[in-house]
């Protein structure tokens, strides 16, 4: 993807900040990756809406019903493999 340079006002100590917690090289890479995140979550957020406009009717809710779920029994007594310690609770 071809690449333009640019010229951007915006708030350094925040732009180091954001480098400093992704490990970016730069601060176009770290505005590379947050314009990419903001692509992807604005992109889940109108699926969702779009899905909520449009839910599942009984028959696409009845699917998961048709399948084997007898391998998903498992008889570990994982509770006590992995006891929940005293300051956990």
């Amino acid at each position: 993807m071809a690449k333009d340079k640019v010229t951007i006002t915006l708030d350094r100590a925040k732009a180091d900040r954001a480098r400093g917690l992704v490990a970016a090289r730069s601060t176009s890479e770290v505005i590379d990756l947050a314009l990419d995140r903001l692509i992807d979550a604005e992109r889940l957020r109108r699926d969702i809406a779009a899905y909520r406009l449009n839910p599942p009717d009984d028959a696409e809710r009845s699917i998961p019903l048709l399948g084997d779920s007898s391998g998903l029994a498992d008889p570990t007594d994982w509770e006590a493999l992995y006891p929940e310690a005293e300051d956990d609770r």
